[in-house]
């Protein structure tokens, strides 16, 4: 069986540029949880921004519950990892982790960086940027809503992610 490895953190702690690292260095297949909330985004025409996306998550969650989008993406996963190691990107929920470690032998690894330091990344982000005050909304909203810290709690490995690029 090939390797499955989950990728968790909080929002700018580096989840992105860890799972492109697997996939650009070592060939691994992505496969992005947030491209779920985008692509429904998309269908329901609606245009990408915090409260949309947040919005999006939430009802994704109350109308397939807490596990939805490992449940949403668990064929595209299964399907990639019969040939392919398999990184997934934004595994947020404790139900996900619990369905796909279900089907799955996977590694969960947390990449952990400073809240100010997250907050400070993420204002500069090029690509969906967030203000200081939309990210602790959305940390806050993660943690109360989508039980976000129970997969970070209880990953296989850290990353401690506070340095440059090029450390990390």
């Amino acid at each position: 069986m090939n390797k499955i490895i989950a990728i968790v953190g909080m929002c700018g702690s580096g989840k992105s540029v860890a799972s492109e690292y697997l996939e650009n260095n070592l060939q691994y297949k992505k496969v992005y949880f947030g491209g779920v909330t985008m692509k429904k985004l998309q269908e329901e025409g609606l245009e990408v921004n915090p409260e949309n996306e947040k919005m999006m998550r939430e009802k994704l969650r109350q109308d397939l519950g807490m596990g939805a989008y490992a449940k949403v993406l668990l064929s595209k996963i299964k399907e990639l990892s019969i040939n392919n190691n398999v990184v997934l990107d934004g595994l947020y929920s404790w139900d996900e982790l619990v369905i796909l470690n279900n089907e799955f032998k996977m590694t969960t690894i947390a990449v952990v960086a400073d809240k100010k330091l997250r907050y400070e990344r993420l204002e500069k982000r090029v690509v969906r940027p967030f203000s200081k005050s939309d990210a602790i909304k959305r940390d806050v909203s993660e943690i109360e809503n989508i039980a976000k810290a129970g997969p970070i709690a209880y990953a296989d490995y850290y990353i401690f992610n506070n340095g440059t690029i090029n450390d990390f």
